[in-house]
């Protein structure tokens, strides 16, 4: 089977409002797949639909090769979902956390205790699995829960926003721990609120805005979307401003000015040849140049590009 999660023209409506609006994705398995989009945009619905916990409208979803209107029962067999915040009975140690989701899941005693001890292995947890989770961090805790999600482990695993409130350690830890789940083959698709996650584990990010897909592809490609490398040129005052900006335009060479920080902006490959090119044309008329910065589209300028577009302008997909 080509792909692990396919979505096809798929709608969502409630009352007279279309939450989803046609949506289509496809999901590779043992990849990670990020849902960016502003509050609102669709993502948290997706998931649902795609967990068998919403019925769609219209259009098709097909998880692990089932279809999650005519196989439900089949698609929950294959997938587990995290919700936004840790669903752990914080009373019991770690491991009686992990052993009572598993007789839930109908292994027998001895298995779950092994596949509790397994799993606090994998997530780093084995020195506090005695302890109440009363007593864990947000990292540890949250780790805990995403174990409990593969206490009998799925083809598909659905992460709704999986480090809101976590500190950059936590998150880093987190993070951790889905990169080893894609490379064991698992599938997972996450919603998120932080670029910078979805930059630093996604294999594929789908945006929408208004239930629309507004653009899809890898990091590396949404970035281009809005343009490469730009160089900062900081000028020493106005009247370098002036006469580099005279200069750059005399040789029909692009650049925005900004007259508040003393900058020029200039698009460039990001090449050390370019760069060297373009200093040495304006050291050869006299204009020197303060600093000099190189700076790449963030997946933050991409999102709000996007977003801020997406209502007057077409979904575009980005060629994977």
């Amino acid at each position: 089977m080509p792909y692990t999660v396919e979505l096809e023209s798929l709608t969502k409506r409630f009352g007279g409002v279309a939450v989803l609006d046609g949506v289509d994705l496809l999901v590779e398995r043992g990849t990670v797949a990020a849902l960016l989009g502003p509050n609102g945009a669709g993502k948290t619905t997706a998931v649902k639909v795609l967990s068998t916990l919403l019925r769609p409208d219209g259009g098709r979803a097909v998880v692990a090769g089932h279809d999650v209107v005519t196989a439900p029962a089949a698609v929950r067999r294959s997938i587990s979902l995290t919700g936004q915040y840790a669903a752990v009975d914080e009373m019991l140690t770690g491991r009686e956390n992990l052993v009572l989701m598993g007789r839930l899941r109908h292994l027998t005693r001895a298995a779950a205790r092994a596949r509790a001890d397994e799993l606090l292995d994998r997530f780093d947890l084995t020195a506090a699995g005695a302890r109440r989770v009363s007593t864990y961090s947000g990292g540890m805790a949250r780790r805990l829960d995403i174990a409990l999600s593969l206490v009998v482990e799925p083809r598909v695993l659905f992460l709704d926003e999986p480090t809101t409130g976590l500190d950059p350690r936590s998150r880093r830890d987190v993070w951790g721990s889905i990169a080893d789940l894609a490379a064991a083959g698992v599938t997972v698709l996450l919603t998120t609120q932080y670029l910078d996650e979805a930059d630093r584990l996604a294999d594929q990010i789908t945006v929408l805005n208004d239930g629309r897909v507004a653009a899809e592809g890898t990091a590396e490609q949404l970035k281009a979307r809005i343009g490469g490398e730009t160089a900062q040129l900081v000028l020493p005052d106005a009247g370098a401003l002036a006469r580099a900006s005279a200069l750059l335009a005399e040789y029909a060479v692009p650049a925005r000015e900004d007259a508040a920080t003393l900058s020029v902006h200039v698009p460039t490959d990001g090449s050390a040849a370019a760069v060297r090119d373009l200093l040495g044309l304006l050291d050869a008329r006299g204009v020197e140049v303060d600093r000099l910065a190189l700076h790449r589209p963030t997946l933050d300028e991409v999102f709000l590009a996007l977003t801020e577009q997406a209502s007057i302008e077409p979904a575009v997909a980005v060629a994977r």
